[in-house]
């Protein structure tokens, strides 16, 4: 599989669409780049672009975002709710498919030179980027926001690490840098702009200050106020949802706002969400219910309930599930992804792949997905009820092999392609060699 790396800048313009779509343009025409989300807000009037491509590909759709902002953008008009220092606030690179964090700190590095010198503003370098620990939470390198910078580019130790140490005023500073899947996750409260606050204080790991510490780890947070829905929310940043997992957030601060009389109204996720940590979620209200539920699609469901992250819009997954949006865009070509008549034509085919490894894994599905099919025609029918509790035990992994073994078709192919390929390159090396050696 070819290296994919996510790409979510965001920009200190969420109220003028023309602005926003004027950005958005610039990803999508960048060869190689897949705009996946776009996420204005007007309260916070910031907009956060999520887009995906190889490691070349995302430096430049970056760049090219810059540049069309650079001409559009006026830092010296800008207000919002949320914290900022630059018309490009923050631009950082995730690892997605096949790429490490070093790939993406290469990323960070060379998007940082490169827009330093297009457009003669300072840059910063944070998380996994970074080169001193203080400048590893994004947090700390944005302390006094746009506002403080004439007086932050004076001092050494806040010299920029791509850039001259001068203010451009219509754009600010842009830090850049490496970082793990963050989850943007907000919490709605029918309070104040302080009593969400109070809450966020509470439990982000930053808490009140070094003597009063926050409640849960990898997490910062802040409240504020949506004109537009007329709530205030806990607006928190996830930044290792396996440490901290997303129900872990909602439920603290549930009980903090249960503690305060404040009503929950749902939640809000803000530009994409990785898969596994909406079914870890799903998991834990299976396992606090008691519940049953085995289909992939019932618990993106059954979180979206839960969590009500359908109150301020529609929530759709296909849209917001970072493997379903790349899945969409790669399908094309996967054995699996084929029609029945069209996958048994192409093993009919005058090629050695897809062969007996690849059909053998699609009728082991094929099993699977009957022996689901017959647990789940007996689950919950009035007559078998008596087996209800056998079928919850057989059901599960039935459908995980069916769902293992779908897997495995393509992978067969694709290692024996992968093979045939290094085959050929060993092959063609050792005629190279042995006609040399003759000369």
């Amino acid at each position: 599989m070819a290296k994919l790396i996510e790409c979510v800048p965001n920009f200190s313009e969420g109220r003028n669409k023309e602005v926003i779509d004027a950005i958005a343009n610039a990803i999508s025409a960048t060869e190689g780049c897949s705009l996946l989300d776009v996420d204005p807000g007007s309260s916070t009037n910031r907009t956060v672009y999520t887009f995906v491509g190889s490691p070349q590909a995302v430096v430049e759709g970056a760049l090219n975002a810059a540049r069309t902002a650079f001409t559009i953008i006026d830092m010296t008009k800008h207000t919002g709710e949320h914290p900022r220092t630059g018309a490009m606030d923050v631009c950082p690179f995730i690892p997605v498919q096949d790429a490490s964090m070093g790939d993406c700190v290469k990323c960070a590095n060379e998007f940082g030179r490169r827009l330093a010198d297009l457009l003669q503003v300072p840059v910063y370098l944070y998380g996994e980027a970074a080169r001193t620990e203080s400048r590893r939470s994004l947090p700390s390198v944005r302390a006094g926001e746009y506002e403080a910078l004439p007086e932050k580019l004076k001092k050494t130790e806040w010299a920029p690490d791509y850039g001259p140490a001068t203010l451009v005023p219509s754009w600010g500073a842009t830090v850049t840098g490496a970082r793990k899947f963050l989850i943007a996750y907000n919490v709605n409260l029918l309070s104040t702009k302080e009593q969400a606050h109070r809450i966020a204080l509470d439990i982000r790991e930053q808490g009140r200050g070094k003597d009063q510490p926050g409640t849960l780890k990898k997490v910062q947070g802040m409240g504020w106020y949506l004109d537009e829905s007329n709530l205030a929310q806990v607006s928190t940043n996830i930044l290792d949802f396996e440490q901290t997992p997303l129900h872990s957030v909602y439920e603290e601060i549930c009980r903090d706002a249960r503690e305060l009389s404040l009503p929950v109204v749902g939640s809000q996720i803000v530009g994409l969400i990785p898969l596994k940590a909406v079914l870890d979620c799903a998991d834990y209200y299976i396992q606090k219910d008691k519940l049953f539920v085995v289909e992939e699609e019932h618990k993106v469901r059954l979180v979206i309930s839960k969590l009500g992250l359908d109150s301020l819009g529609p929530f759709v997954p296909k849209e917001r599930i970072i493997e379903y949006m790349v899945e969409s865009s790669q399908d094309e070509g996967q054995l699996v992804s084929l029609s029945l008549q069209q996958f048994v034509r192409s093993v009919g085919a005058r090629t050695a792949a897809p062969g007996g490894g690849s059909v053998s894994a699609a009728i082991a599905a094929m099993g699977a997905a009957l022996g689901c099919m017959v647990g789940q025609m007996t689950y919950g029918k009035r007559q078998f009820e008596a087996l209800d509790g056998v079928m919850r035990k057989l059901i599960p992994p039935f459908h995980q092999a069916m769902n293992d073994l779908l897997l495995t078709v393509d992978a067969d192919s694709t290692a024996f392609n992968s093979y045939m390929v290094n085959t050929n390159i060993i092959r063609t090396a050792l005629t190279v060699y042995n006609n040399r050696k003759h000369c």
